[in-house]
C-alpha cells in the first residue's frame, strides 16, 4: 500500500495530475479542491490511496489523512466506488460530510453528481457507527441548516457546489447563525 508520496507536480489534467517522484511520473486523482491548488513544477505531499482491482492500480490523493479515511469509509458503503467517494470529496469536505452524518440529513449528499436519494440513505447508515459524535460535532449539526441555506442561496446565484462549500467553509467560527448575515460573509469569499 503506497501511505502517501512527495513530488514534483508536472502536469495537471482535469480530474488528475501527474506527479514526478524520482524518475517515475505517477497519475493520482485528486478531489477537485485540491487539484485547484496545486500548481505545476511546485513540490507537493499527498496522503494516497492505492485502489487495487482485477485489471488496474489507481492512486487517489489527498490533502490531508482525514480526507483519505473519509475517502475508505465512502468506498466502504455497497454501490459507492472511488469515482463516487472522490465526487464526494470534491463536493463537500469532511466537516459537511461530518455535519450530513450528525445531523442525518441526506440533503447534504444529494447535491454530489451521481448520488441519489437512496444512496445518501446508505452512506448516511454506513457512516453512523464509524463517524463519532461529539459536544464539537454537534455543536457543527447546529450550523447545519443554516450552511445548507447559504450553499443553496450561493447555487442559486450561479456558484458551484464546490465553490458555495469553499466559501461556507472560510466563514468565521465566531460568525452568527443569521443566514443573511452568513450568505454576507460568504459573498466576502468572492470578492
Amino acid at each position: 500500500m503506497i501511505a502517501n508520496l512527495t513530488g514534483r507536480v508536472t502536469d495537471i489534467r482535469s480530474d488528475q495530475v501527474i506527479i514526478e517522484v524520482g524518475s517515475v511520473g505517477l497519475f493520482v486523482f485528486v478531489p477537485e479542491p485540491l487539484r485547484q491548488t496545486l500548481q505545476a513544477g511546485e513540490t507537493t505531499s499527498l496522503h494516497t490511496y492505492l485502489a487495487v482491482r482485477e485489471d488496474s492500480l489507481t492512486l487517489y490523493g489527498f490533502a490531508s489523512a482525514e480526507e483519505r479515511e473519509y475517502f475508505i469509509l465512502l468506498i466502504g458503503v455497497n454501490g459507492v466506488g472511488p469515482r463516487i467517494g472522490l465526487a464526494t470529496l470534491s463536493a463537500l469536505n469532511p466537516g459537511a460530510i461530518r455535519r450530513a452524518v450528525v445531523s442525518e440529513q441526506p440533503e447534504i449528499l444529494t447535491r454530489v453528481p451521481g448520488i441519489g436519494s437512496k444512496s445518501a440513505q446508505r452512506i448516511l447508515l454506513h457512516l453512523q457507527g464509524k463517524i463519532e459524535s461529539s459536544n464539537e460535532l454537534e455543536a457543527i449539526a447546529d450550523f447545519a441548516d443554516a450552511d445548507t441555506q447559504v450553499v443553496e442561496a450561493l447555487v442559486a446565484l450561479g456558484y458551484s457546489v464546490v465553490e458555495a462549500q469553499a466559501a461556507v467553509q472560510n466563514i468565521p467560527k465566531d460568525a452568527p447563525d443569521d443566514v443573511e448575515e452568513r450568505i454576507r460573509l460568504a459573498l466576502q469569499y468572492f470578492a
